[in-house]
């Protein structure tokens, strides 16, 4: 379940991204683009795309330790 959540932050965060870095005019399927002003958008991206990438390795360190 938490390596599901990790995956769905990164799968938000970076399609979010890339969505606004190649300047699409809609939204699409992005949550935070649909939540945030139009000036929160790049970083909020970042912040989910960081979160993601943060929640997947510490689900492998714990992994790791476990077995």
């Amino acid at each position: 379940m938490i390596e599901l959540i990790g995956i769905l932050l990164v799968v938000q965060g970076g399609g979010g991204l890339i969505n606004r870095l190649a300047g699409a005019g809609h939204p699409s399927w992005f949550v935070q683009l649909h939540v945030l002003p139009a000036q929160f958008h790049v970083v909020a991206s970042l912040v989910l795309l960081a979160a993601g990438v943060a929640v997947l390795f510490a689900h492998q360190a714990r992994k790791r330790r476990r077995g």
